[in-house]
């Protein structure tokens, strides 16, 4: 692990992940029955749990890592191998701008949930935005053997592909303080964003 890894994994992932739990258990619907797409080593969504005590996830990912938080089964990264409507919601953190084709996943995200999508991810817009992106991937996820295409939509991308699914924006939101405010001004700016997307008749 480089120095610049080290800091990384001492320093800002764990704040991140923190931050990310507090953002999502707003948004998560009542007594939700939750899956986790590329939930990595599970310790986002274990720290969900605790704080929202009726909310259940199960985690799937195309790399099992060892000693996960949670328990998760592997995946082939474009099929989710569970019936229609298996889940109240489906989230994705910081995982589509991995494949090659984020609509493969985002369709079978519908397929599966009941109610909701959320979408933890970046937006590429402005200055340096590209090269940035770029390098947070590298640093958080080289070493873990995560795929890397550095598929980074723009904002107005986003919107047009989920106009497309039909599905219903309920919250965008940005400035969400994942970092310490020196890091935060080079790495947050307006480079993230959650959202929380609804089916045509959900809630």
């Amino acid at each position: 692990m480089s120095l610049t890894e080290r800091i990384h994994s001492e320093y800002v992932h764990n704040r991140r992940v923190r931050v990310l739990s507090h953002h999502l258990v707003e948004l998560i619907p009542q007594s939700a029955q939750v899956l986790d797409v590329g939930c990595g080593d599970g310790l986002l969504a274990s720290l969900i749990m605790q704080k929202r005590v009726d909310v259940k996830i199960r985690g799937i990912d195309v790399l099992v890592r060892s000693q996960p938080h949670i328990p998760i089964h592997r995946f082939d990264g474009q099929v989710i191998p569970y019936s229609d409507a298996s889940f109240d919601a489906v989230m994705f953190v910081d995982v589509l701008h991995h494949t090659e084709d984020p609509m493969i996943l985002l369709r079978e995200a519908m397929r599966v949930t009941r109610k909701a999508i959320l979408i933890k991810d970046h937006t590429c817009n402005g200055l340096f935005a590209s090269s940035t992106l770029r390098f947070m991937d590298q640093v958080s996820n080289a070493r873990h053997g995560v795929a890397l295409p550095y598929n980074y939509w723009s904002q107005q991308k986003w919107f047009a592909a989920l106009e497309m699914l039909g599905l219903t924006m309920s919250i965008w939101k940005k400035d969400l303080g994942l970092y310490p405010w020196l890091v935060n001004w080079i790495f947050g700016r307006s480079l993230h964003f959650i959202a929380l997307l609804t089916l045509s008749g959900g809630s």
